[in-house]
Parts: C-alpha cells; sequence; structure tokens
C-alpha cells in the first residue's frame, strides 16, 4: 500500500511540476522586483509554488475535511453543524447507506427505494461537494419536487394506475381492515404530544400530527403532510417513512405471528364475485366526488390517486397507463429517493429531533399493523365467511408489500393458502386511508 502511495505522488508530482513552473514565472512577471535586493532562484520559487500547490491539493480532500472539523460551519437552513457531525458522524452516516445497499440487494427490501435513498445519502455526506446545498443537483431536486409537494403527487398517479380496485370492491367490507390500520396514526398523535408533554421531546401539535402520518408507511402521503404542516421535520420524516416501508418485511411478521395462532393464520378465505369493468371505472369517480364534498384537502394526494386508476380502468389510454405505471414512476422514484436520502447527511440525521421521529414512526407503524390484524380477528369471529386475521396487516398502505408479506406469513403456515389477492383490498383500503387521514389533519390544523 505504501509503495502503491509513493508511486501515486511521484506520478502527481510529475504532472504538478511543469503547472508550479508556469505559475512561478506569471508570478514573477506580475511582482515587482526590488532593485537592491537579489530576486530567489527559479528552483525556490518552483519548490514554494509546488508545495503550495500540495498543500492546498490536501485541504481540498475530503480526508482533511473529516479529520480537521471546523468550528461555525453551517448547513442549508443555517443550522451549525458541529465538528462530530462533520467528522465522525459522515463515516457513521456512510456506513448506514452501506447498510441499507445491503437490505436491498442481498435482502431484496425494496431495491427500488432503498438504492437511490442510500445513494443520496452516500453523496450527501461527502465532505466540500455541496451537493445537496444551494446549486447543489440533489438540493435543487429536492426544493423542486419536495417542498413543492411535486413528486409525492406524481408518485400517487402511478400507484393507481399500477392499482387493481378489484379486490377491495369484490369484497368491501376489507376496507375495514384498512381503517383500522389507520389507528396507528392518531394513536401515535395522543402518544407524541404526551411525550412532548412531559419533556422528552419539543414537537408542537402540528409537528405530532405530521409525524403520526409515518404509521400509514406511505412515503408519499408522509412528504406532503411534513411539507405543510412540520417543514423543518420534511427530511426525517421521510427518511423514517420510507425506511419502513423497506423494511415491512421485517418488521410485520413478528407482531402478525405473536396476535395470531397457527389454526388462525392456516384460515381459507372464499373467492368472492368477480368485478365488473363498469364498477372499475366508476370508483375512483366516486371516490374523487365524496373527496371533494367531504375532504376537500386531500384531493391533491387522492386526486392524482383516481386520475392514475381511471386512466388505467378506460382501457381506452393504454400508452398514458403503461406510461404512468413505468416511466413516470420510476423516473420520479430516482428523484425522490436521491432527495430523501440527501437527508441522510449527518447535520440532518444525528440530531435528537430525527432520533425521536424515528422512533415515534416505529411506534405508529407498529400500532397499526396490530391495530389490523386484531380488526381481523374480530371480524372473523363475528362474520358468517372466515376471514384470515393476517390480511388485517396489510392494511397499511405500502403498497403491494404489506400484501405479500401477509400472503408469505400465511403460506409458511400452510404452503398451499394463498392470501394475496384477499390482502389486497385492505392494502389499497389503506392506501384511501392514508390520504383520507392527511386530509383530516390538514382540515383540522
Amino acid at each position: 500500500m505504501r509503495r502503491r502511495i509513493i508511486q501515486f505522488l511521484l506520478a502527481l508530482a510529475v504532472v504538478m511540476i511543469p503547472i508550479g513552473a508556469i505559475a512561478t514565472v506569471s508570478h514573477m512577471t506580475k511582482q515587482e522586483q526590488p532593485v537592491t535586493t537579489q530576486a530567489p532562484s527559479s528552483q525556490e520559487y518552483e519548490s514554494k509554488s509546488f508545495t503550495e500547490m500540495l498543500v492546498n491539493f490536501w485541504k481540498q480532500t475530503g480526508i482533511y475535511a473529516i479529520l480537521n472539523p471546523q468550528e461555525g460551519v453551517k448547513n442549508a437552513r443555517g443550522d451549525e453543524i458541529t465538528p462530530f457531525q462533520q467528522s465522525v458522524g459522515r463515516v457513521i452516516m456512510i456506513a448506514i447507506t452501506f447498510v441499507l445497499f445491503y437490505l436491498a440487494i442481498a435482502k431484496g427490501f425494496e431495491p427500488l427505494l432503498l438504492i437511490p435513498i442510500g445513494f443520496g445519502g452516500l453523496l450527501a455526506n461527502i465532505p466540500l461537494a455541496n451537493i445537496i446545498g444551494d446549486g447543489g443537483f440533489i438540493g435543487e431536486l429536492f426544493k423542486a419536487g419536495i417542498e413543492n409537494e411535486l413528486f409525492p403527487i406524481l408518485i400517487f398517479m402511478g400507484v393507481g394506475a399500477m392499482t387493481d380496485f378489484g379486490p377491495l370492491l369484490a369484497n368491501p367490507k376489507t376496507a375495514l381492515l384498512g381503517a383500522a390500520a389507520q389507528f396507528g396514526i392518531f394513536g401515535t398523535l395522543v402518544g407524541a404530544v404526551a411525550l412532548s408533554q412531559l419533556g422528552i421531546f419539543d414537537f408542537s401539535l402540528q409537528d405530532a400530527a405530521a409525524i403520526s402520518i409515518i404509521g400509514g408507511a406511505d412515503g408519499p402521503t408522509t412528504v406532503f403532510i411534513a411539507s405543510k404542516l412540520a417543514p423543518d421535520l420534511l427530511g426525517a420524516m421521510a427518511v423514517a417513512a420510507y425506511s419502513y416501508m423497506a423494511l415491512v418485511p421485517v418488521i410485520q411478521p413478528p407482531i402478525m405471528k405473536a396476535l395470531t395462532t397457527p389454526e388462525e393464520r392456516r384460515i381459507r378465505m372464499t373467492t368472492k364475485r368477480k368485478v365488473s369493468q363498469l364498477e372499475k371505472m366508476l370508483f375512483p369517480l366516486t371516490v374523487l366526488l365524496l373527496t371533494i364534498l367531504i375532504l376537500p384537502e386531500s384531493s391533491p394526494l387522492i386526486g392524482a390517486l383516481t386520475f392514475g386508476n381511471f386512466v388505467r380502468e378506460s382501457k381506452v389510454v393504454e400508452r398514458l397507463s403503461k406510461t404512468l405505471q413505468n416511466e413516470l414512476i420510476n423516473i420520479v422514484t430516482i428523484f425522490l429517493g436521491l432527495s430523501v436520502g440527501s437527508k441522510l447527511a449527518a447535520e440532518y440525521f444525528l440530531v435528537p429531533e430525527t432520533l425521536g421521529i424515528l422512533l415515534l414512526g416505529l411506534v405508529a407503524f407498529s400500532i397499526g399493523t396490530a391495530a389490523g390484524v386484531i380488526m381481523g380477528k374480530i371480524m372473523n369471529k363475528f362474520s358468517k365467511e372466515p376471514i384470515n386475521p393476517l390480511i388485517g396487516a396489510a392494511g397499511v398502505s405500502a403498497v403491494p408489500m404489506a400484501a405479500r408479506v401477509a400472503n408469505r406469513v400465511g403460506m409458511e403456515e400452510d404452503p398451499t393458502n394463498v392470501l394475496l389477492m384477499h390482502a389486497m383490498g385492505p392494502n389499497v383500503a389503506g392506501v384511501i386511508g392514508s390520504a383520507v387521514a392527511a386530509g383530516v389533519y390538514l382540515s383540522i390544523f
């Protein structure tokens, strides 16, 4: 290793010496020479110029910036970046981004989300580059798509175009499971306010409301509500929401198994009726009309979702439907992931508020999962037709990951028991439910 370093420095010297000589000649030409003093030799000028360039080069390296943090440095928000955040904090956050890469690639946990988020976090922790500041390309992406709520709305268009509401229409009562899963949102609101009253955290009522939305495991809705109610916490909330979306296969199964018996996990659900094309076309229009009449504050999200779904179900604009499902949502996911990842910078992430948000978000998500499963158990007890409580966990709006997890946990007990289509009912109901919850908060506050 030492030999390679020496070879690199020698090669660098070969390149830099001629540049130093040119700089020396320029310097001697501009500088007035005293009559009574002998001018330094060209070798002395060359040595001095070359040394200065090496020193300047060293001071512009990331290693120097990490080893020599500066006092009084501020981030884009005007908050001071501590020496710890500039040095050890950056190393910690870079290590965390590699953990995200591992989870995405080796474990398959939502790679479409974790890879852009992780890479955005890696770029955000590069010292001196100003990638996430004013003028930096990720900083401009954040302002162009997150602060003005554009990316979440475009994502909802794509989600609508990719979503089949047929399972929900075929078994409408599963919407209750999606509604029950939103209990985590409102329950965490109470918990966040209580913790603030105890002095553990310093969250306002609006902050607590925005944080509780994380319980729906809906990244676009979280970004949308945070930009309106708690813009200062937007970055940490977005990171928490998308992290928990990706970690659904890790967080949900222990909760689901703890609340159900093996016999309940083996319950087989009967196939429902086939939903007509007319019903599928009328559903998004009906949802949008109800939103306009009751919760117009949530119409940006619901409107984008129903537009995408109506394009899908109309069957006459296949090109638009494919664009929404593929090119548009893929491009926006890249931009949104990089933008969210920019808030993994040490100066934004390694603060008490962020850790509190992560904790409360985890509690909210866990409560939502548990509430959906418990509602499934209740419905199974009083329903004439069997209902597997596992599909209640899909009531959180992590589409379609939550439905896949419910199906996987069920198949662990009985490999022939396929719950995926049944779980999609509460799963898509959860998408609407989290958007409705966001509208309720916006209406109240």
